[in-house]
């Protein structure tokens, strides 16, 4: 089928936290539906079936409770009402921005997923009911190809949003098309927890997510582009990824994801808006995820190494019995180990080893999770990596549990610049990367120079190890890593 994802430079409200009547709001939001408009066009024009707007890309951030009031439309969330809002824009007061969205979807015959706030009366005998009797939710709203409103979701995992309440139980509502099955959707932050993204996509075997974010970039492991497809290539799925466009916040990065091929836009020197059109496989197979069979691997499989068929390095990672880990010792058993070292990285504290010389076997461990690395350089660049392992409750910007295995391009030449934010690379490195992890939930990280995406040869378990193997990296390798996370010990 033929997608569509528009990342999008929303005209913001110059003061978003004072107070404005509905009709300056409705004058700001009509800017931005102007542009969503022009290109809801040019999408169609291109074949594309469904379009995808990013997380408040119409009415902007950093609103408190009150102010952003007059932005929000009233939304009914609800299988039973079948309505239309730009047939029956008289069904519900406050709903101008639903109908100029189910228009566009009309009047170009496409499937439109966007993001906008919305509210909800209660009554205070609802526990949940806020103290202003109203909820206040970032929704993203889905029509058909007739301007049906056919599934709205209520972003559940906030990211500093104190204009939203989170909903009283999360919502499951995935849509139907005709051209590419069920789709599911969650929203940014959302991704990186099982409820609902995770959840969502075991419970109704999903395929299709699309996925509306305003995401600010952190490398080395949490760039925008990078995670949507370790998300893709983890569960084995497409993912229609919208991201907001605003460099100087350090947002930007979108794209059209299988599990084996990547349209995506990172361009933090630009301004303006990007579609993203392309055409990808419809994934039907009923095969479960590759996290599923992962974890009947682990359950069931002891396998010894003749099982395997070979892969490029398999003979380094054949574990034998009683010798589960390669020594860290090299073949001349007589070289000093590498020294261990820490830093800082993504506010965690790992615990690294560099990678020095031209090929080698690393290990580092930290609490139970150990890292194993062997590793080979097409030339001897003049650049320090590391090899960084970290087993812990990450606990800025939202508390969750990381396992991850990282090798890294280190900022400079001293260990202290490892783990900071890098974003060229000339180093071409073949590797094979595993650790002994708790979860079944890896997210396969393989970043390049620019930002740019790089596919794995080889994944999967292996005597109760999960690898990652790649002959030689396509360019200059910047993050390669198991992105692990350990949703029980959140």
């Amino acid at each position: 089928y033929v997608a569509a994802v528009y990342e999008h430079e929303s005209i913001l409200s110059p003061n978003p936290t004072a107070l404005v009547d509905r009709r300056s709001a409705l004058e700001l939001m009509g800017k931005n539906l102007d542009i969503y408009e022009q290109q809801v066009v040019a999408a169609a024009r291109q074949g594309a079936q469904i379009i995808v707007f990013p997380e408040d890309g119409i009415h902007g951030f950093n609103f408190t409770r009150s102010s952003i009031y007059p932005y929000l439309d009233f939304v009914v969330h609800s299988h039973s009402v079948k309505w239309n809002p730009c047939r029956e824009p008289y069904l519900f007061n406050d709903t101008e921005v639903l109908q100029r969205l189910s228009c566009m979807a009309l009047k170009n015959k496409i499937f439109l997923v966007a993001n906008l706030g919305t509210k909800q009366p209660c009554e205070h005998i609802d526990p949940h009911c806020p103290s202003d009797g109203r909820y206040q939710f970032n929704t993203n709203v889905a029509f058909n190809d007739n301007g049906t409103l056919v599934a709205t979701y209520r972003k559940h995992n906030l990211y500093f949003e104190y204009a939203f309440d989170i909903p009283p139980e999360p919502d499951y509502k995935p849509f139907d098309t005709p051209f590419a099955g069920k789709f599911g959707m969650f929203t940014c932050f959302d991704i990186l927890f099982f409820e609902p993204a995770v959840n969502l996509i075991k419970q109704y075997n999903l395929k299709q997510v699309v996925y509306p974010a305003a995401w600010m970039n952190q490398l080395p492991l949490l760039s925008a582009v990078e995670f949507q497809q370790a998300f893709a290539t983890a569960f084995n799925i497409n993912i229609l990824a919208a991201n907001i466009h605003h460099p100087t916040l350090g947002m930007t990065g979108s794209g059209i994801y299988t599990p084996v091929k990547s349209f995506i836009y990172h361009n933090m020197e630009s301004y303006g808006g990007k579609l993203i059109v392309a055409e990808i496989p419809v994934i039907t197979t009923d095969y479960k995820t590759n996290l599923e069979s992962n974890e009947r691997f682990r359950e069931n499989l002891r396998h010894s190494c003749e099982t395997f068929t070979s892969t490029s390095m398999d003979d380094q990672v054949c574990f034998k019995e009683g010798h589960e880990t390669p020594d860290r010792v090299s073949e001349k058993g007589n070289d000093q180990l590498p020294p261990t070292f820490y830093a800082e990285m993504m506010y965690d504290n790992f615990t690294f080893v560099p990678v020095w010389g031209e090929k080698g076997e690393l290990q580092v461990c930290a609490n139970t999770l150990c890292c194993y690395l062997t590793y080979q350089r097409a030339v001897l660049t003049d650049e320090l990596y590391a090899l960084g392992v970290f087993d812990g409750l990450h606990t800025v910007h939202g508390t969750y549990y990381v396992q991850a295995c990282a090798l890294v391009k280190c900022g400079g030449l001293s260990f202290s610049t490892c783990g900071q934010e890098v974003t060229d690379a000339t180093a071409l490195i073949g590797f094979q990367l595993w650790g002994n992890m708790s979860t079944s939930y890896i997210f396969p990280l393989l970043l390049t120079s620019g930002i740019t995406l790089d596919y794995a040869d080889h994944m999967g378990w292996k005597n109760n190890h999960y690898f990652i193997s790649k002959n030689r990296t396509s360019s200059g390798l910047l993050t390669a890593a198991l992105y692990g996370r350990w949703y029980e010990k959140d």
